[in-house]
């Protein structure tokens, strides 16, 4: 993609934001708390050792878009249990980011979550971080019927139940593959990267994508980015 061809933010109403990894900065490595424990839940769901329950964790992940819906899907796992057990970390990692609170709060117009996690752990991370109230809702893995990112049907039921025109949101993500849906629907798709500075805990699949033809946009520093756009419109 030339840089002529990204879409652009000029004409924007509606800015989507991914939660875990987008909202705070990769190197907190909260979602590494978040993996260990659906490794535990899979092991001991399972009965299998540490290294086997891994190994499915992955598969599963990369298969149906998370741990938990191959879970469910595959051996029939209550999703309240999974969330309630897997999201009991701690958060106190996440400090409040007043730049990153200033930057969305400029924005024109909606301000919307769209995440495979849970209200309750969006509800904890944005209370650490201080800018919850920047938002008018968050749309979570139960909003999307158990469906994760980035199944179509996810987006779209996000997109009608908040009655989201597409063709002026943009979406901003850590992963590139939950991009290809909404980029395909029309919207300016952002891809968030660690800034490079400290050390990630994330597999190489997971960082891939940056020169996609569905990634308009990449940056490894959100606040700033944001800050740039109500800059450049102004």
């Amino acid at each position: 993609m030339t840089e002529s061809s990204k879409r652009t933010f000029a004409h924007i109403d509606t800015w989507v934001f991914d939660l875990d990894n987008t909202l705070y900065p990769h190197h907190v490595n909260l979602w590494q708390q978040v993996d260990a424990r659906i490794g535990e839940y899979i092991g001991n769901f399972l009965k299998v050792d540490p290294v086997e329950a891994r190994r499915i964790q992955k598969d599963y992940y990369k298969r149906f878009g998370t741990s938990m819906r191959g879970m469910m899907t595959e051996h029939g796992v209550s999703a309240d249990d999974y969330l309630a057990y897997v999201h009991r970390i701690d958060h106190s990692p996440l400090e409040p980011n007043p730049a990153m609170g200033a930057a969305i709060e400029r924005l024109p117009g909606r301000k919307l979550i769209l995440t495979n996690g849970s209200t309750d752990h969006a509800g904890k991370v944005l209370e650490r971080l201080g800018f919850g109230h920047h938002f008018e809702a968050v749309f979570d893995i139960i909003a999307a019927d158990l469906e994760p990112k980035p199944a179509p049907q996810t987006y779209r039921r996000f997109l009608e139940r908040h009655q989201v025109d597409p063709a002026k949101a943009a979406m901003f993500e850590d992963l590139a593959r939950n991009l290809v849906v909404p980029h395909d629907l029309g919207m300016t798709t952002v891809l968030v990267v660690p800034d490079g500075t400290q050390a990630v805990v994330r597999e190489d699949w997971e960082l891939e994508g940056r020169g996609a033809a569905h990634v308009d946009h990449v940056t490894d520093d959100l606040a700033g980015f944001l800050a740039t756009l109500k800059a450049s419109a102004a």
